[in-house]
């Protein structure tokens, strides 16, 4: 237990040490934006006394180091700062309660494809593999190959022609407001989510297939095959929980793609989540925003690859039952 504890302290250690290097990387990253808020709000016609008397206001006169240093100890008190947009001498509108609620709706939407695609890819992918090298085999992998190799845009489009301009199923455009009900905000999230749930599945079902038949072929599957063990026993207890490792790593991996790589999604169904607000704040040249949103998102990231990491270490027999 003593090894398995330090192996997790090192993880979780590494997780921080992540987490630093990617507010490092964000923040000087967003300084290199072409562009400056001053000038922007200002216009050409301010006078560069102006454009200064502006960026001191808002803090950007400063050097970057000192700026990164000011802005790690406002986050380390839970503050994320003031929107640019709509800014004043006397304050703002809180980044925080800017990005909350956008990044409610990102975690609904991640949620609501989590809860289609897990099952579906793991059923698929065990099936595919107890199955190996049949019809059904080759069908499954033909069309989750096919899903793998169109680009995310190409998918979403095809999903709003036929769903929406053909059939009519569903609404083309995500609007959800802050008084939407559930059943709507779930309604209009659905195309959105089977489009999430094209694109995840087939890299979570092809994994899982590879981890179920790399384990088929082990000698204890075989022995287990010898003493006429049924297959769904041999699967339920041999198979699957040493196939959990591999499995949870993709899952996490997937879900954390959920809730980062949304942001092509967001944007095509104009759905009001944390891509769409982060695209918008870049074009408005809104650093804060853009920094907060940036941070959350690899935060998550960091988040579910670390469980993902402490899950793997954890159904590892070796690590809990030493010799």
């Amino acid at each position: 237990m003593r090894k398995l504890s330090i192996l997790l302290l090192q993880r979780i250690v590494l997780g921080v040490v992540t987490a630093l290097a990617v507010s490092m990387v964000i923040f000087f990253s967003v300084q290199m934006l072409p562009g400056d808020f001053a000038s922007a709000i200002l216009g050409q016609s301010a006078t560069p006394e102006t454009v200064s008397a502006l960026r001191t206001q808002l803090g950007l006169a400063q050097p970057s180091p000192l700026r990164y240093v000011h802005w790690i100890e406002h986050l380390c008190r839970g503050d994320l700062g003031f929107s640019f947009s709509g800014w004043s001498p006397t304050g703002g509108r809180s980044v925080s309660g800017i990005v909350l609620p956008r990044l409610g709706n990102t975690l609904f939407l991640a949620c609501l494809t989590a809860l289609i695609a897990v099952p579906v890819s793991l059923v698929l992918g065990i099936t595919a593999a107890i199955y190996r090298n049949s019809w059904y085999d080759r069908v499954v992998n033909l069309i989750t190959l096919g899903a793998i190799s169109f680009p995310e845009f190409f998918i979403a489009y095809l999903m709003i022609l036929f769903m929406s301009s053909k059939l009519g199923i569903f609404p083309s455009i995500a609007s959800i407001g802050p008084d939407s009900s559930l059943v709507h905000r779930f309604y209009v999230t659905l195309l959105p989510a089977l489009t999430l749930t094209l694109i995840v599945t087939a890299h979570m079902m092809r994994m899982t297939r590879t981890a179920i038949v790399s384990l088929l072929t082990q000698s204890y599957v075989e022995m287990a095959n010898l003493k006429g063990l049924r297959r769904t026993r041999i699967i339920a207890l041999h198979i699957l929980p040493n196939a959990v490792a591999a499995i949870a790593n993709v899952i996490a991996f997937n879900l954390a793609y959920l809730v980062v790589g949304v942001v092509i999604i967001e944007v095509i169904f104009v759905y009001p989540g944390m891509g769409q607000l982060m695209v918008d704040s870049v074009a408005s040249r809104d650093i804060p925003v853009v920094q907060a949103c940036a941070l959350l998102f690899g935060g998550i990231y960091i988040v579910l690859n670390l469980f993902a990491d402490v899950a793997s270490i954890l159904c590892n027999p070796r690590l809990l039952h030493p010799r």
